[in-house]
């Protein structure tokens, strides 16, 4: 049976297991299932044996109602099912006939539920085969959790994909209170679980963070510091992201969040006074990753692991808790677990000297379990003897001279075919910290099925971790082997190649992402031939949201944009650059889209394209205004008109000069005027009416702040009334343009009129799901309701909207626009007469 079929029957067949254990088909299904796993005893292979234990297994756990054993549970049946097929076994075929009967003869009233989801093999949505080799995987981002938590609180802590033995001492300290505080202890307890590299730290956390979940009704948040550090540069940018991503977590709008890091840290602290939230924070290199994110939340704590010591942060409360390597009784409990008891006690000395070989390091024990599981023919004792070669280990993981783990890993790539061993090699190149199947196919320069193929090789093999949402991702020793043998044994253009590939992919999935935002944006690269004949994945039915899919692959595209340069992909490089920013025009990530762009600008310039450089120096002008670099917007806003003039584009130096006004907005409006009206014509000039009209309606603002009413009244309503007249209607700034003529006409005194307009366009942005700017114009709305005199008929219906939108979006203020409303309330509720809340 090929393995790509053995590998999809094998997970519906535990999909489907599962799914019957929860029907009154289950006594049947057991009883069927005895009888074909009992037909051929004594005379079942070794294989058949541990898929007969698997299913009893599960059996167990299904009993038991542990939805974490049962996890476990299934996905040991269905690595055992899947490696049974793969040998040809007529139990295994039996058995997932027999399933697939069962399953067709029961019918399925129920929603698939998360581990039905995690468990599917099939290609991933979006995906599409492709004649140049580019193929789509676009997986569904995780949904945020929205306060107050509707769905449940966070639950971010990844689970564990096999059975956590030993560290009794370590989780009993966990589980007690702090010395002399109480078992309810209202004080936040923060721990530091350090070690060398593979020790088992993240496990031990993750463990107790499913089993203590009881503790934290506040959610369970999860920080990878690794991942974080491939992506954001430098360690104030990525504590920035990591509390960014907490406060998202706990249900702020991405359009509340702080620009700085002090701001962040003071809001994710008031956030988090009410709570009992525990944060699992993984791999920290240094103290402030630290306090940034301890809440204040009486009950809460802190599980963070690091390779360092961190000796300052005992200054802050932390008590540390030292992880050292496995005993060697502990070393062979968990061989045992992994490789089945009857191997390890086949050659006990054997064993002994694998575990000592492997110098208690968990990471190691699991790899030398595989070799053991996946060759029934290798003995305990010949794999003592290949780990006794120390010759090739990598010196990173050297422990007293000696670094077994290199060795095993070295014996389980021998065991790859040459096909997959040369993939195994170029996914060693694939920039970033993770990937999915459709980046391993462009890595490969292959389809999705083959790539996937190769993953569950290697999945199966240990050698890749698979996480929920189905990215892969090699534990950072495997992949440093990896690229070790792709340096030994690949071109010496091979790593260009593979970066090459999975950059154009990126590039293009990035560009119908940005063209599925807004068609008419203005850009410099043409990549009308790059999209010819690819399938859209956000044109299809059902497919994914652009923004959902730029968010989840962040990191990613980021990782390959910085690869970019270092291979001389200067052209791709700033296409994707330029692409990427529409996620940043609507998520705020400043420290990515200043990198972002600060990388697109340097390639244009390396590859002479002064039209690209304009526009990426233009568009990187916005975060550093946001991230208060206003001296250096300043200067990449007259080097982007410099290039613009070079490229002798109209409308990108018309692009470039609506920006400069901007850049002057705040400080001096009567200059911001002047770029805006010359931003105008070069628009109208150039053929470009949506830039045109946004001009105009950035003018009339301006001309409004600038002490210029009636001018600015005109200039919006030609603002407006030129955004609706698009072959393509941009209705959401249109009606910012009417809330923004409300706000003139009653700074002019003309309410009667500026009350319809602020009320029109109130509805047209919750219609248009702009729901911020729709509750500035409600406040708008409620000013006015709330003076002496004035019709308050809607002004609780108003409060009532603005408190139900900031509550959505988890704004701070919140509380005080719902005090407003209570006193709105007791005013109506009182003598009846005419209000003036505040």
């Amino acid at each position: 049976m090929a393995v790509e079929v053995a590998a999809v029957a094998a997970s519906g067949a535990t999909s489907t297991l599962v799914g019957l254990a929860v029907t009154e088909a289950w006594t049947r299904t057991r009883t069927l299932l005895a009888r074909v796993l009992g037909r051929r005893r004594g005379e079942e292979s070794a294989a058949d044996e541990e898929l007969r234990a698997a299913v009893e297994e599960l059996a167990t756990a299904l009993h038991a109602e542990d939805q974490h054993a049962l996890g476990d549970a299934a996905d040991r049946l269905r690595r055992r099912l899947r490696r049974s097929l793969r040998e040809e076994s007529e139990t295994a075929r039996e058995l997932v006939s027999l399933l697939s009967e069962l399953d067709d003869s029961e019918p399925d009233d129920s929603e698939p539920d998360d581990e039905d989801a995690r468990d599917a093999d099939a290609a991933p949505v979006g995906a599409a085969a492709d004649p140049v080799g580019l193929a789509y995987a676009v997986p569904p981002p995780p949904l945020p959790y929205p306060s107050p938590y509707p769905e449940g609180p966070p639950s971010q802590v990844p689970a564990l994909h096999t059975r956590f033995i030993n560290r009794a001492a370590e989780l009993s300290e966990l589980d007690g209170p702090a010395p002399g505080a109480a078992a309810d202890a209202s004080h936040v307890d923060v721990r530091l679980l350090a070690g060398p590299p593979g020790v088992g730290k993240s496990a031990l956390a993750r463990h107790w963070a499913h089993t203590a979940r009881a503790r934290f009704p506040g959610g369970r948040l999860y920080v990878d510091f690794a991942d974080l550090r491939d992506r954001a540069g430098d360690v104030g940018a990525e504590v920035s992201e990591a509390v960014g991503h907490c406060l998202r977590s706990l249900g702020v709008d991405e359009r509340l969040l702080p620009p700085s890091l002090d701001g962040r840290t003071a809001l994710f602290r008031s956030t988090t006074s009410r709570l009992r939230v525990l944060l699992v924070l993984d791999d920290v290199t240094s103290p402030g990753q630290v306090r940034a994110l301890i809440p204040r939340g009486p009950g809460s704590a802190v599980l963070a692991t690091s390779t360092a010591k961190l000796g300052e942060l005992a200054l802050d409360g932390a008590r540390p808790l030292p992880l050292e390597p496995l005993t060697a009784e502990a070393a062979l409990l968990l061989l045992a677990d992994r490789c089945g008891a009857a191997r390890v006690e086949e050659d006990r000395e054997a064993a002994r000297r694998v575990a000592e070989l492997c110098s208690g390091l968990p990471v190691a024990l699991h790899v030398a379990a595989a070799r053991l599981v996946n060759d029934r023919h290798l003995s305990m004792a010949a794999l003592a003897a290949e780990l006794a070669d120390d010759a090739a280990r990598l010196a990173a993981l050297s422990v007293g001279g000696e670094s077994p783990v290199s060795a095993v890993l070295d014996a389980s790539y021998r065991q790859l075919t040459p096909e997959l061993a040369h993939g195994y090699r170029l996914l060693g190149w694939i920039p970033g910290p993770s990937f999915d199947p459709a980046t391993a196919a462009a890595a490969l320069g292959s389809d999705v099925g083959t790539a996937q193929v190769l993953l569950d090789v290697l999945e199966d093999m240990s050698l890749l971790e698979t996480a929920r949402d189905r990215r892969h991702r090699f534990h950072g020793l495997v992949r440093a082997h990896a690229r070790e043998r792709a340096a030994a044994e690949e071109p010496a253009d091979g790593e260009s190649a593979v970066v090459r590939r999975v950059l154009t992919h990126c590039l293009a999935v990035t560009a119908f992402a940005d063209r599925a935002v807004r068609a008419d944006r203005l850009r410099v690269a043409g990549l009308d031939a790059l999209l010819a004949g690819r399938a859209d994945p956000f044109a299809a039915p059902g497919g994914p949201g652009p923004l959902d899919w730029l968010e989840a692959e962040r990191p990613a595209l980021m990782a390959v944009l910085r690869a970019a340069g270092s291979h001389g992909l200067h052209t791709l490089g700033w296409q994707l650059a330029e692409a990427f920013t529409v996620l940043f025009l609507h998520h705020r990530h400043l420290a990515d889209w200043r990198e972002s762009l600060e990388l697109g600008a340097r390639y244009a310039n390396a590859a002479v394209a002064p039209a690209a450089e304009a526009r990426l120096r233009t568009l990187l002008s916005r975060p550093l205004l946001d991230l208060g670099e206003r001296g250096r917007a300043g200067q990449e806003l007259a080097t982007a008109q410099a290039c613009a003039e070079v490229a002798g584009d109209t409308v990108l130096l018309a692009s470039t000069l609506e920006f400069t006004g901007r850049y002057w907005d705040g400080t001096d409006p009567a200059r911001a005027i002047g770029f805006y009206r010359r931003s105008m014509e070069l628009n109208t000039e150039g053929g470009e009416p949506r830039g045109a009209a946004i001009a105009a309606f950035l003018l009339g603002r301006a001309q409004a702040a600038n002490g210029e009413p009636a001018p600015a009244l005109d200039t919006l309503r030609r603002a407006r009334t030129d955004l609706l007249s698009l072959p393509d209607p941009d209705h959401r700034m249109a009606a910012r343009a009417t809330a923004a003529l409300g706000r003139v006409l009653d700074a002019l005194g003309r309410t009667e009129e500026a009350v319809p307009a602020l009320r029109e366009a109130a509805a047209t942005l919750r219609e248009r799901e702009a729901y911020a700017y729709e509750a500035e114009a409600l406040e708008d709305l409620a000013l006015i309701a709330a003076r002496p005199g004035a019709d308050n008929s809607r002004l609780r219906e108003d409060l009532a909207r603005i408190v139900e939108i900031h509550e959505e979006m988890g704004s701070p203020r919140t509380e005080e626009l719902r005090e407003r409303l209570r006193r709105a309330e007791e005013d109506e509720s009182g003598d009846g007469s005419e209000g003036d809340t505040p």
